[in-house]
């Protein structure tokens, strides 16, 4: 894997854990010179990542629509910023150039990201590997709905494991490299 898409809050949360979470992504991005892609704030958990990757020695690419460009104050430092009109056209970019995705703790926009690249899996879309980087038992509620989801025939049992979870960043990119997708969805 070369190109991680990371979907993250804006802010730094509650937790000094979740910056820290993030800082650690940040340098195991680095050590294992995968390339960054996300939504080039400089703000939050995002710019924590961004500024960790460079700061570290590696390469951060940023993809914000024009309306937010201002509002999240996109990151000068970036090795790349992608520039574009809408927020359809931020996640099919990042789709486009990541080799998986990484989803650290944030809002209703991380988790409506997240679900939609969880979606295209289930589809066939793509075979790239979903992550839930559970900082401080973050996603603890998320991974429960899952398995309620599972026990009410929402979910199919087979795509749970695509849902990769783990609390520390190495061990989530560990898991990447085994990752197998499952079986397009079947009615």
């Amino acid at each position: 894997m070369k190109r991680l898409a990371v979907f993250c809050g804006s802010s730094f949360g509650a937790s000094e854990a979740y910056r820290t979470g993030a800082i650690q992504l940040g340098k195991e991005f680095a050590k294992r010179d995968i390339t960054l892609v996300y939504g080039g704030s400089s703000n939050g958990l995002m710019g924590a990542v961004a500024d960790t990757v460079l700061n570290e020695g590696g390469h951060a690419i940023g993809v914000i629509p024009r309306v937010l460009e201002e509002r999240e104050i996109s990151h000068n430092g970036l090795t790349e910023l992608i520039k574009v009109e809408t927020m359809h056209e931020r996640k099919a970019k990042m789709a486009d150039l990541a080799d998986g995705y990484v989803v650290l703790p944030g809002g209703t926009g991380t988790l409506e990201e997240f679900f939609e690249m969880f979606t295209w899996g289930q589809i066939g879309l793509h075979q790239k590997p979903c992550g839930l980087l559970n900082i401080n038992h973050y996603y603890d509620p998320l991974i429960s709905l899952f398995d309620h989801m599972i026990e009410q025939k929402f979910l199919q049992e087979k795509f749970r494991s695509m849902a990769i979870i783990a609390e520390h960043p190495d061990v989530l990119l560990d898991k990447f490299l085994d990752y197998l997708p499952p079986t397009i969805k079947s009615y």
